[in-house]
């Protein structure tokens, strides 16, 4: 009996160090690694890092902007319009997809500083590459019309001269009945 006694314990003894040593082991259930969850970490800074500094560049920007309000200063209004394309330069992949309403209001401010400034080409350019870069988004105006189409026809992308288009396009009322002015004194 003293024999049973002695191989139960010993089993109970193997059983014990056994769980003790499995316990001991991890599992990776996810099939990641600890380095893919760093890299994710990493990654994540990066891209939190970028956002700060594009949320920083462009507060300055802003900055830049109201000035040449306040001062009705064409040249502010142009390096404004150039701080904007910068900040979004400097962005990167990284953070490309990261505070896109924020990048389009941006663009938008650039696009509106560029036309402020008396850069014509430079404001159609941006808005050209605010197209590219935002397929289907627009920005709506306080009044409800399409920051684009008011854009495109105050810059010339839109034939000013077609009442059908005029007609469609979601501008302001105001725009719209300048657009008309200027319609009639040029045929009159």
């Amino acid at each position: 009996m003293l024999k049973n006694q002695e191989i139960s314990s010993r089993r109970v003894v193997l059983v014990l160090g056994a769980f003790l040593a499995l316990g001991a082991c991890t599992t990776n259930l996810g099939g990641g690694s600890l380095a893919e969850g760093i890299g994710f970490r990493e990654a994540r800074h990066s891209e939190v890092t970028a956002v700060n500094s594009y949320r920083i560049c462009t507060a300055e920007a802003l900055e830049m902007a109201d000035q040449a309000r306040t001062f009705g200063s064409p040249a502010r209004h142009l390096t404004a319009a150039r701080m904007f394309e910068q900040c979004e330069s400097d962005l990167g992949p990284e953070a490309a997809q990261i505070a896109q309403e924020e990048r389009m209001r941006a663009y938008s401010n650039s696009i509106l500083g560029y036309l402020r400034g008396g850069d014509v080409a430079s404001a159609r350019a941006n808005l050209d590459h605010f197209q590219d870069a935002f397929p289907g988004y627009d920005l709506y105006l306080a009044d409800g019309s399409s920051f684009i189409d008011s854009m495109e026809l105050l810059l010339g992308s839109t034939d000013r001269t077609d009442i059908a288009e005029l007609a469609v396009s979601n501008i302001s009322e105001e725009l719209r009945a300048d657009m008309r002015r200027v319609r009639y004194w040029e045929r009159n």
